[in-house]
């Protein structure tokens, strides 16, 4: 079984950081998380952009034909 069908775990990445305290960060550092997260937002809608193209030529390839 691939890893990727596993269930993901309740306590994701994103949920980590969300319960984080931010208040002993300083601008500088707020300012390079900022920049680190906005990368990992492009590269997952990159991702679900290359899902999304691959989820319609699958339905494309085995979409009935339409007899005449």
């Amino acid at each position: 079984m691939d890893v990727d069908d596993l269930p993901r775990p309740r306590g994701d990445a994103a949920s980590q950081l969300a319960k984080e305290s931010l208040d002993t960060y300083s601008q500088h550092e707020l300012a390079a998380r900022i920049a680190l997260l906005e990368a990992e937002i492009e590269r997952i809608r990159a991702r679900h952009a290359r899902v999304e193209q691959d989820r319609a030529a699958a339905d494309a390839l085995f979409r009935p034909r339409e007899t005449d």
